[in-house]
């Protein structure tokens, strides 16, 4: 069984990915520079028992995602992780607000190892959103990954451990 297949709840429909400008602000904003250097990511105001929730996930988060080490966005934050550089960038950030694009019907989700992710791709990368769970887990992955959602799979332990399932 393989932990990456694409789901829609309810319904199966043809498969096209919903892209959204949203989605192209936040990689611009959680995206890197290919010069090495850490990436920058806009730190989330979740509410406190949200914040919880990301402090204890920060805790289980791995060492390496997508074959890249673990390199931490800026400012530093236990709301924000972040893996590799540039094209190959990673970057997880929790308690974000609730993305609207979750109250369409034509989002993909998708579902990796038993955790829920609406899916949102662009040019550059791809951005996973976690759903049914009570902080919202943003990870943005750069263009080495723009076809690649597997890295994903490696948050599923990580999020389910810390921030159980509210179906």
């Amino acid at each position: 069984m393989t932990p990456f297949r694409r789901r829609r709840p309810g319904r199966r429909l043809p498969g096209s990915l919903f892209v959204s400008l949203p989605a192209v602000a936040v990689l611009c904003v959680a995206g890197c520079s290919g010069s090495g250097s850490a990436p920058r990511a806009a730190v989330p105001e979740p509410p406190r028992d949200q914040v919880r929730v990301c402090e204890a996930l920060h805790k289980q988060l791995p060492a390496k995602v997508g074959g890249q080490s673990r390199r931490d966005p800026e400012p530093s934050s236990q709301l924000t992780a972040g893996w590799g550089t540039g094209d190959a960038s990673i970057v997880l950030r929790c308690g974000i607000p609730r993305p609207k694009e979750m109250s369409d019907p034509r989002s993909e989700a998708v579902d990796a190892d038993g955790v829920n992710w609406l899916v949102q791709q662009s040019s550059s990368g791809q951005t996973f959103t976690t759903t049914y769970r009570s902080a919202y887990v943003q990870v943005t992955m750069g263009a080495k990954f723009a076809q690649d959602g597997t890295p994903i799979a490696l948050f599923a332990g990580a999020v389910k451990k810390t921030d159980p399932s509210t179906l």
